[in-house]
């Protein structure tokens, strides 16, 4: 009798993340008005058209002045004129006299020194300088050029456009800027067993509840592009759906039905479907059997143990690096942390232990352990900031131990 072919054995995480990352191709580039682009991904780099701040720039209300004439010993200066912010250039007629200035305007011809309204005393337009004012040249002036110039880079490809950086691209001119295009998710889950939050519930049934995790997520990292649908475990109603899927987006994450039991219909419908498997099962706690498959027109398929603590923790581990990779950023160093107390395993497998955050008795930031009952315990999850990557290994993990730190 011929024996059934074994099942390669489990991946590292390492070569899971290579894996994903080596097969999810990059998303192309589109151009969106600026003020649809926060939280995009930036895909070009943004000069300045003009030295920034684009002329000497005054930074308090007050009068501009010679500081030479200061340096002289005058103390009492005749007011000029009115520099308001968005005029043109005002000149200083007599050196000896004053401007007034408003904060963002631009610096009178013949002044270099900005004294603040709270340092003098005006009356009839005649300034009188309070006792002990100083006025060095530049005081209260920011400099043309001072903060950037034509030519060098203000922001790189690759960045998150937040607030400061769409501020950014607005100084440089931008009314469009190339954003990489979002990744299409579509979330699945599968399983008679389930039910909608909402509606009538069996004894032998359960909610419906990781799908709403993976949503959140994945909205709480600026994804937007995001679908929602339940499979019941039948097969010919999971290829019609799937095919669908696969059809209109290009990244399916489903939750359960990817392990070898005899309702976990998933994987052989994929792969009915045209989806390669690339990998099946990662040597971690939890979360064992992740599948990972390429669909013939290159569309990603993450298959998620159904358990609410697996499926929370390898979306965070491999599903959201892939597609931040995916759309041209480049991933920042991990974040490392030490734990507050230690730590010690019952298997040598790369172990992902949840974690809340506090400062330690330097005041300098720990994790402190929240290991769940099981990877069923998703109310243990609550409270905690997201979980340390262990190595395996069976000795204990000190307090103090370095270990990598993944965010929800």
């Amino acid at each position: 009798m011929t024996k059934p072919a074994s099942s390669p054995p489990p991946v590292t995480p390492q070569a899971a993340q290579r894996a994903i990352e080596s097969h999810w191709t990059v998303l192309p580039i589109e151009y969106r008005p600026l003020d649809q682009c926060t939280g995009k991904t930036l895909r070009q780099d943004v000069y300045a058209e003009r030295d920034n701040p684009p002329f000497d720039r005054v930074c308090m209300d007050g009068i501009a002045i010679n500081s030479t004439a200061l340096a002289r010993g005058l103390r009492r200066f005749i007011i000029e004129g009115m520099q308001a912010a968005g005029s043109p250039r005002l000149d200083l007629l007599n050196a000896e006299n004053a401007i007034e200035v408003m904060t963002g305007a631009i610096l009178p011809r013949g002044t270099d020194c900005v004294i603040p309204m709270e340092e003098y005393d005006i009356v009839s337009s005649v300034v009188s300088l309070k006792d002990d004012v100083r006025g060095a040249p530049y005081r209260n002036v920011q400099r043309r050029g001072e903060d950037s110039e034509p030519g060098v880079p203000m922001l790189r490809a690759g960045t998150r456009l937040g607030a400061p950086e769409i501020a950014v691209a607005a100084s440089a001119g931008l009314a469009n800027v190339a954003v990489s295009r979002q990744p299409n998710f579509m979330v699945v889950s599968t399983g008679d067993e389930l039910i909608e939050p909402g509606q009538p519930i069996a004894e032998h049934q359960i909610r419906r509840s990781n799908a709403y995790a993976i949503i959140a997520a994945l909205r709480g990292r600026g994804f937007e592009k995001i679908g929602n649908d339940h499979i019941a475990d039948h097969e010919v109603t999971l290829n019609e759906r799937l095919a669908q899927h696969l059809g209109q987006r290009n990244v399916l994450i489903l939750s359960g039905g990817v392990s070898k039991g005899k309702f976990d219909l998933v994987p052989q419908v994929l792969k009915n479907l045209g989806v390669r498997e690339v990998f099946y099962q990662v040597a971690q706690r939890p979360g064992m059997p992740v599948w990972f498959g390429v669909g013939p027109a290159g569309q990603v398929v993450f298959g998620l143990p159904g358990n609410p603590v697996a499926t929370l923790v390898c979306l965070t581990r491999y599903v959201i690096p892939g597609a931040i990779t995916a759309m041209g950023i480049q991933p920042a160093p991990r974040e490392q942390i030490a734990l507050a107390s230690p730590v010690t395993l019952r298997r040598a497998l790369t172990h992902f232990l949840p974690v809340a955050l506090a400062a330690d008795d330097s005041g300098r930031p720990a994790a402190i352990p929240k290991a769940p009952n099981g990877p069923g315990d998703f109310l243990a999850l609550t409270g905690t900031d997201g979980f340390v990557e262990l190595p395996p290994r069976l000795e204990e993990f000190p307090a103090g131990f370095l270990a990598p730190l993944y965010r929800w």
